[in-house]
């Protein structure tokens, strides 16, 4: 899936979906569901969040 296609999906621009990526910003809740939903995968496979999130 592309950037764009997933920006799409989850209704973000591209953009949004390339500062996730980079680590520039961080979703709110909804879009962090809707992006784990359209991989469709849960929500702690997607996003993590702790001392070594970096290392992942």
């Amino acid at each position: 899936m592309t950037q764009q296609q997933l920006a799409d999906k989850v209704g973000v621009t591209r953009q949004t979906i390339v500062a996730l990526e980079k680590g520039n910003y961080s979703p709110s809740l909804e879009l962090a569901f809707r992006i784990a939903h359209a991989f469709n995968l849960p929500l702690e496979e997607v996003f993590f969040y702790g001392e070594n999130s970096e290392e992942r």
